[in-house]
C-alpha cells in the first residue's frame, strides 16, 4: 500500500506507543446479539481494569469503507496510547491477515483488508504493522476452544487486551508485515482546478451527502467555491451552517470533519435530492 508504508522502518515508531489502559470498539455487531457483549468480556477477562469504550456497533453489515470512515472520525480524538479494535470482517476464516499495526501513538488492531486505511491518513503518521501469531507470546491469553468465524471474540480482542495493558509489548504480537492494498477505500479523484467534480463517499444518519473533498481541496482550486451543481441540474450553495438555509432547502457546507457535504436544512440529502455514494458533483467558483 503505497501511502501507508509499514515494515521494519516503520517499526522503529512502535517505540511511541505507550498503552494508556483504554480499548475502543468498531464492529458491525450491531446491539441485539450477544456478539457485542462478547466481544467486551473477551477483553475483560484478559485485564478487567480496562476501559472500554464503544465506538460504533452500527457498521453497515461487511462495509469495510463505512467502517474506515467512522474510524477516521473517532479515532483522533481519543489520547495518544487508546489501542482501537475494529472488526468489520467480511473475510473472517479467509487467508486475509490478522493484524495490529501503530501509528502516532495509536495502536489497530483487526483483519488487514482496508478498514484502518482512512484513520492511518488521517493520523498521519508512518504504520509499523504486525501479523498477529495465535500460536506466540499471545498464545496464553487466547481461549482454548478458537471458532474460525469470529476472530473478534477469540483473537483480536485478547490481542487487544494485551496491547492495552501492556501484558504484551507490539514487537511480541508477531512478525512484522507488510500492509495489504485495500479493495476498499478512497476511489481516484477527480477534483482538480480543470474539472472541480467531488464525489459522494457516503451518506451519514442524518442523510447529509458526504463527499472526497476537503476545505484544502477547495482552496487549491484558486478561486472562492459559491456553490454546488448536483447531477440533475440543480445549484446550492455554499454556506456556513445548516441553519444558514430556510427550513427544507438544500444547502452544501464543510462539515465537522473538513468534508464538503450536502445537506438539507431540517431534512435528508438522500431522501429529498437522491444523492448517494458516487454521486458526481460540479463545484462552482467565482468567475
Amino acid at each position: 500500500m503505497a501511502d501507508l508504508p509499514s515494515g521494519p522502518a516503520g517499526d522503529a515508531h512502535a517505540g511511541a506507543f505507550r498503552p494508556c489502559g483504554i480499548v475502543t470498539l468498531t464492529t458491525d455487531f450491531g446491539t441485539s446479539d450477544a456478539y457485542a457483549g462478547a466481544l467486551k468480556g473477551s477483553i475483560l477477562r484478559v485485564a478487567p481494569e480496562l476501559r472500554v469504550h464503544d465506538i460504533s456497533h452500527s457498521i453497515a453489515p461487511q462495509d469495510v469503507g463505512h467502517g474506515a470512515r467512522v474510524l477516521r472520525g473517532a479515532c483522533p480524538w481519543f489520547p495518544p496510547g487508546t489501542v482501537h479494535l475494529a472488526v468489520v470482517d467480511p473475510g473472517v476464516g479467509t487467508e486475509r491477515a490478522p493484524i495490529a499495526l501503530v501509528v502516532s501513538g495509536h495502536a489497530f488492531v483487526g483483519p488487514d483488508n482496508g478498514v484502518f486505511a482512512e484513520v492511518v491518513r488521517a493520523l498521519g503518521g508512518r504504520a509499523a504493522a504486525r501479523r498477529i501469531d495465535e500460536r506466540g507470546a499471545l498464545e496464553r491469553f487466547l481461549p482454548d476452544r478458537r471458532s474460525r468465524t469470529f476472530h473478534g471474540r477469540d483473537l483480536f480482542a485478547p490481542a487487544a487486551a494485551a496491547l492495552a495493558s501492556a501484558r504484551l509489548g507490539f514487537e511480541e504480537i508477531g512478525p512484522e508485515h507488510g500492509l495489504a492494498t485495500p479493495r476498499e477505500g478512497r476511489p481516484a479523484r477527480l477534483l482538480s482546478a480543470e474539472t472541480p467534480v467531488a464525489r459522494v463517499t457516503h451518506c451519514d444518519a442524518f442523510g447529509n451527502a458526504v463527499t472526497d473533498a476537503t476545505e484544502a481541496d477547495l482552496r487549491a482550486l484558486g478561486r472562492p467555491v459559491r456553490s454546488v451543481r448536483l447531477p440533475d441540474g440543480r445549484r446550492v450553495p455554499l454556506l456556513g451552517t445548516y441553519g444558514d438555509a430556510p427550513a427544507g432547502s438544500p444547502l452544501a457546507l464543510l462539515g465537522s470533519e473538513g468534508f464538503l457535504e450536502i445537506a438539507v436544512s431540517g431534512g435528508s440529502a438522500r431522501q429529498q435530492l437522491g444523492l448517494q455514494p458516487g454521486s458526481e458533483l460540479r463545484l462552482e467558483t467565482e468567475p
